[in-house]
């Protein structure tokens, strides 16, 4: 069965840094896309990054040069590195994979979602 569970959200002050994991299971990273999604109190999920199965990464342009997704195979794990983190990052950060190699704007397995505040 496909799972993913994220975890590594905590409480930090802007300009601070936090990576994100993501562990997986029931499938391979170099199978499935798996991307990164945040989605703040009222307001729509919107993406943040995606690696394929072949490792090309995607980032959205409000995270472009500060964010970084990575993954360690033989983990079966993603990580997100969040880097100079602003207040507006705050949000519920989630893993999901579309269940093919690219990425896509269709995802059909989520993890639980981890908690990233940024305060002032």
């Amino acid at each position: 069965q496909v799972q993913l569970v994220e975890s590594g959200g905590d409480l930090v002050q802007p300009g601070g840094s936090l990576r994100l994991s993501c562990a997986t299971s029931g499938f391979t990273l170099d199978v499935y896309a798996v991307g990164w999604f945040r989605q703040a109190p009222g307001k729509e999920r919107e993406g943040v990054s995606c690696i394929s199965s072949s490792g090309s990464t995607f980032y959205t342009d409000p995270v472009k040069g500060r964010f970084t997704t990575y993954r360690d195979n033989a983990k079966n794990t993603v990580y997100l590195q969040m880097n100079s983190l602003k207040p507006e990052d705050t949000a519920v950060y989630y893993c999901g994979t579309p269940s093919i190699a690219t990425c896509t704007r269709q995802y059909n397995y989520w993890g639980q979602g981890t908690q990233v505040t940024v305060s002032s």
